[in-house]
């Protein structure tokens, strides 16, 4: 039996988290499983929180669906409503704006921890994904390429956990395949699945990706959807049958013995037996169908099974439902791989590693599994080539199809790392297709694993995600079989939410929590094998062919060459009877023998054709023969046909035999000529009367009138199957002519999908002049700005060329608005300066700033800045010119200078020794006579801290202290005198010295500078 994990047309798999496993939903209902939000107790699900949820995907062409699903749908419905669309990075909160207008219901961009509330519509913002956890959104950062992110399979498949049965899936406009892995969650969880029709979508791919994997309820234009979903959600909430229940009685809903009428209709048409499922998954799956087709009773719909032929290969389709990828659970393949490695260690030179796959669906695990064991191969010395065989099988046939191929979706990317894409993929036509050397190593095969036997001598038994939806009967038969097929030390591995309980003593556990288990030596007791129902293959083996008895000596023996080309020729010379080969129309294209006595060339310029060669008596014999071996298509034998011959009559066998042994002579007839025995008196033609030769004639004659008959009902008979063909070809034009007017009709659906895309045009017109205007407001606001700077400003292009300017640039070089274009080389300025084309050469070049203070003719001073014009993109795209009037400053600094010479001079006139001291108490000044006094150079002393000064004789705490609180602003001492110091003075000896201090003002505020004189130097007479 295969998996019910997978679908009978799986054309996709994308970026998924783990589907729901239907082993924690036998016993318990859906509403009450929860799944734990970081650390602590899950949140608890209200009952009136338990509304539907409904999501909406599409992409380009999009719009007006929404807006005609919108208009249509009332603002009262109690379901919430999800929007999930392909978005630009650089669209910010555009769409739930023009969503507003379509309906009444408040329309809100998705928030990062917003719970999910009726009656409200969210839209996914631009450059997140959105996943939902127990009613509330979250947005996660996307962690695919943009052209490669599925935002609508992220948002279905944590829809389809969340919310289960409640959810519904809205496929929309759209290219690519985004949402066709996600629907198929939402339909395992019981779900229900919508799709626009294709025919009324302005983009036709994703519809028709979602309706390849037949897994849609209903495909419908956008306007006739909102009824249909009403009244969907009402009939599954409200009067849909009870669900099963083994603490009740469910004889009036699920009457006697209807269970089992579905599976021996299933098992009638398709040949598989589903009697071995879980009672609880077939029920759900079968109100599904029942859902869809509003039944309410289960035996009408065993009724309409009967009917309908066509919906037992749907059940059957639902009953396979599933979803596989590559690489299901990560991290349980990286734990496989290492469990792997000693196994393929322990494996001898020139092995063979066999695995099995049962219920691979399209391919994916396979798939996973060969590469694998390549990775792993890698691994192990080279110089040991080990050969890799994997069987995958299915009871699909569809599925199996489809994974030899091994062709599938871009999507896959988000479960494939690039360096798996590049070694083991080759991309064919937008998809990724296995390389044939993978390929190569698979064997996909039809195969139930309920009842075929298995295959042996496996080192990896890999299956996952299949026990949970058998009984546990058949998996308490499965597992010893499992056990059978391994080798000693073989691995086993389950899915995540199938265990080994009971067989403990078969397999030993290696991994508990990915389920990987290894063969132990203890063989499989005889009973539990015996329970299995293994079947015997249905094809005849076929029969030994007998040996051919070989002389003991075989010393003379001849091989090949002329020898037996001759001995060939000579037993058909000798043995063969005469013999021609034709075609289909009687032209010969071989001749064996002698054939002169049944043939003779025609009269006229005839070509070789067995019916205009044959001889009159045989004439009619041999074209009636090669027509009834060419319209039964077996083999004629004609026995007692006389011809007559130079020696008399003559009795022979006419036999047509088909030649169709090899393709060189299908279709071609070999016509035998074999003489028979001939009585001496019917040779000689002495026959004894006239009576006995008109009955001759006569039966001869009838013969032919027999044969003619033949020939003419036949003709008939194709005269009229040729009246039928032409009936057929006359219905043929009619439908032709059908499809024209299908095809007027469609160009009629394609100006109504003009009109509509126009529309939708005019939508994004109203988007574009709103960006406008806001652009226009924005270049208006600039423009004030750049005005009120009054700063002169040139931007100008890679070539120089002035792009735009502010006014104030007038002053400086004389452009004009008409100016915009031409060359800055092209203008003179009125600037002392004769490099500003070079530095903006410079700058273009080396892509750093420069900068320099320049003069005008008419004195004023400018500091120019020239700068790259770097885009929002980081791309340079010019230069920037800026002219910054420092007029001011300069007079300023001229008169700070004169004032500095200034006081200077006065400092150098004042006769007592004098410092002026900066905040870190460093030298600004110093007097020539403090320099003479204290033996210092007085060109040194600026910039010396006063503490070094005489070999650090000034460092003394009272001075440092009085010099600091001069330097404090919080302090109101503004000066302090007669501060006596002994000090001891290299070259000059112990002196004491007497000092003053004043705070410098300037208007009367600090300059957080002071001033430090000495009063008088005296001999230290202390002893």
């Amino acid at each position: 039996m295969s998996s019910s994990k997978q679908p009978s047309k799986q054309q996709h798999s994308g970026p998924a988290a783990q589907p729901v496993e239907e082993a924690t939903t036998d016993a318990t209902p859906a509403h009450l499983i929860q799944e734990p939000l970081g650390v602590g107790v899950a949140p608890v699900r209200h009952e009136e929180d338990r509304f539907t949820v409904v999501a909406l995907g599409g992409a380009a062409g999009s719009l007006e669906a929404f807006k005609q699903f919108f208009q249509h749908l009332p603002s009262h419905t109690g379901l919430a409503y999800v929007v999930v669309t392909h978005l630009s990075p650089t669209q910010e909160g555009e769409m739930a704006q023009v969503m507003q207008h379509f309906t009444t219901m408040p329309v809100m961009e998705a928030k990062d921890g917003m719970r999910v509330r009726p009656n409200h519509v969210y839209v996914i913002p631009s450059n997140h994904d959105l996943s939902l956890l127990h009613g509330i959104l979250y947005l996660l950062k996307p962690t695919q390429a943009p052209g490669r992110r599925l935002p609508i399979d992220f948002f279905l498949q944590s829809l389809a956990k969340d919310v289960r049965e409640r959810a519904v899936c809205i496929i929309f406009s759209g290219m690519g395949s985004d949402g066709s892995l996600g629907l198929k969650l939402v339909m395992e969880n019981f779900g229900m699945v919508m799709v626009q029709d294709p025919e009324t979508a302005a983009y036709d791919s994703m519809p028709r990706a979602a309706m390849a994997t037949e897994f849609v309820d209903f495909v419908l234009a956008p306007e006739m959807m909102p009824a249909k979903l009403l009244d969907y959600v009402e009939r599954p909430l409200l009067g849909r049958p009870p669900r099963l229940s083994e603490n009740r009685d469910d004889a009036n809903s699920k009457p006697a013995h209807a269970l089992q009428k579905i599976f021996l209709l299933i098992r009638s048409q398709t040949g598989h037996d589903f009697s071995y499922y879980k009672r609880n998954t077939v029920f759900r799956r079968i109100e599904r169908r029942m859902n869809a087709h509003q039944i309410k009773e289960f035996t009408h719909y065993v009724r309409y099974l009967q009917e309908n032929p066509h919906e037992v290969e749907q059940l059957f389709r639902e009953l396979l439902i599933g979803v596989t990828k590559f690489f299901r659970d990560h991290e349980a393949f990286e734990h496989l791989k290492t469990h792997l490695r000693p196994v393929l260690q322990r494996k001898e030179t020139d092995s063979t590693i066999r695995v099995w796959a049962p219920g691979c669906s399209t391919g994916e695990e396979a798939y996973s599994l060969a590469m694998l064991l390549l990775e792993c191969l890698d691994a192990v010395d080279p110089s040991r080539y080990l050969k890799i065989q994997i069987f995958a099988t299915d009871i699909s046939a569809e599925s199996i199809d489809f994974a030899r191929t091994g062709l599938y979706p871009e999507n896959i990317v988000a479960d494939v790392s690039p360096e798996r894409l590049e070694r083991f993929f080759q991309k064919v036509d937008g998809h990724y297709q296995i390389r044939k050397e993978v390929r190569d190593l698979v064997v996909f095969a039809l195969h139930n694993i309920n009842k075929d036997a298995p295959f042996t001598k496996l080192d990896l038994l890999c299956c996952r995600n299949l026990l949970i939806y058998l009984s546990g009967e058949l998996q308490k038969n499965l597992l010893p079989v499992f056990h059978y097929a391994l080798n000693p030390n073989g691995i086993l591995f389950l899915g995540p939410s199938e265990n080994i309980t009971g067989f403990q003593d078969l397999f030993q556990p290696l991994d508990v929590k990915w389920k990987i288990s290894r063969r132990t030596e203890t063989a499989a007791s005889l009973p539990r094998l015996a329970n299995f129902p293994f079947s015997l293959s249905s094809h005849p083996m076929a029969l030994p062919v007998p040996p051919v008895l070989v002389p003991a000596s075989s010393s003379a023996r001849r091989d090949g060459g002329p020898f037996a080309s001759l001995i060939q020729k000579e037993l058909l010379r000798t043995y063969a009877p005469p013999a021609v080969v034709i075609n289909s129309k009687g032209e010969i294209l071989y001749v064996n023998g002698r054939t002169g006595k049944y043939l003779e060339p025609a009269p006229g310029l005839s070509g070789m054709n067995l019916f205009e060669m044959a001889r009159e008596e045989l004439n009619f014999e041999i074209s009636g023969a090669v027509f009834r071996a060419t319209q039964s298509r077996e083999d004629v034998v004609v026995d007692n046909v006389r011809v007559r011959t130079d020696t008399g009559q003559q009795v022979l066998r006419l036999s047509v035999r088909h030649l169709g042994e090899t393709d060189n002579l299908a279709g071609l007839l070999l016509v035998v000529f074999e003489d028979q025995p001939t009585p001496r008196r019917l040779r000689l033609g002495k026959q004894s009367g006239s009576l006995e030769q008109r009955n001759d004639v006569a039966s001869a004659l009838e013969k032919e009138l027999q044969y003619t008959k033949h020939r003419l009902q036949t003709t008939i008979e194709e005269m009229e199957s040729s009246l039928e063909e032409l009936k057929s070809t006359n219905e043929e034009l009619q439908s032709a002519n059908e499809e024209l007017q299908s095809t007027n009709e469609e160009a009629m659906t394609n100006k109504e999908e003009m009109q509509s895309l126009n529309e939708e045009l005019l939508t994004l017109n109203m988007q574009y002049m709103a960006r406008t205007e806001e652009l226009t407001q924005s270049a208006n606001d600039m423009k004030n700005l750049l005005d009120a700077t009054e700063i002169a400003i040139i931007f100008l292009d890679n070539d120089m060329l002035v792009k735009r300017f502010t006014p104030p640039v007038s002053r400086i070089v004389n452009l004009m608005p008409s100016d915009v274009g031409r060359p800055l080389m092209h203008f003179a300025s009125n600037l002392r300066y004769e490099h500003l084309v070079r530095d903006v050469q410079q700058v273009l070049s080396r892509l750093t700033s420069q900068e320099a203070n320049i003069q005008a003719v008419n004195g004023q001073w400018y500091t120019m800045r020239i700068l790259p014009y770097r885009t929002l993109d980081n791309y340079i795209s010019g230069a920037v010119i800026t002219f910054t009037e420092i007029t001011s400053l300069k007079q300023m600094e001229k008169q700070l200078q004169e004032s500095a010479r200034f006081a200077a001079s006065i400092h150098e006139a004042v006769r007592e020794p004098q410092l002026t001291l900066d905040k870190q108490l460093r030298v600004l000044t110093a007097s020539r006579s403090f320099a003479e006094a204290f033996r210092e150079q007085a060109s040194e002393l600026p910039g010396k801290p006063l503490v070094s000064l005489n070999g650090g004789a000034w460092d003394k705490p009272a001075l440092r202290h009085q010099l600091h609180q001069l330097l404090d602003p919080e302090s109101d001492q503004m000066e302090f005198n007669d501060l006596t110091l002994d000090m001891a003075l290299p070259e000059v000896g112990r002196r004491q010295v007497v000092l003053y201090g004043r705070r410098l003002l300037h208007l009367e505020q600090p300059t957080n500078q002071v001033l430090l004189g000495v009063k008088s130097i005296a001999e230290d007479t202390t002893p």
